[in-house]
């Protein structure tokens, strides 16, 4: 698959880890995955209080859906980032830089009030492109 950065002068170049958008040649399948939280397979949740701990559980749990859609990180090309505390903007993005290389997927980052669990500081759900 090649995914390729689109830029434009026209834009400010992004704050932090991801890319303004992202073409790709629209030949594979389609996987599309829904919130990650930092829960873990055996029900627990991760770092609980710690945004680092807690982004780095989401990404792990979104690595281990698209691998079991056939795909690797680097196929992910969107995610939806919802954030408890807009704050935590360089914490994440220190993580997602581990997990994301470049080109980094288009992304959208929101503040939220309130997620499923008061634990959740952060959930984060992806379009993939798997070829």
């Amino acid at each position: 698959m090649s995914k390729r950065e689109i830029q434009s002068d026209r834009i400010r170049q992004p704050s932090g880890h991801f890319s303004h958008a992202i073409a790709i040649e629209a030949k594979g399948k389609l996987v599309f995955i829904s919130g990650m939280t930092s829960r873990r397979a055996d029900g627990t949740i991760a770092g609980v209080g710690d945004i680092e701990a807690q982004t780095r559980q989401v990404c792990e749990n979104l690595k281990a859906a698209v691998e079991a859609a056939g795909g690797t990180m680097d196929d992910i090309c969107r995610v939806d980032v919802y954030v408890r505390n807009m704050e935590h903007f360089d914490k994440i993005h220190k993580v997602r830089r581990e997990y994301f290389k470049v080109p980094a997927p288009a992304s959208t980052m929101v503040e939220v009030t309130k997620m499923t669990s008061p634990d959740y500081l952060i959930e984060i759900s992806a379009i993939a492109l798997i070829p």
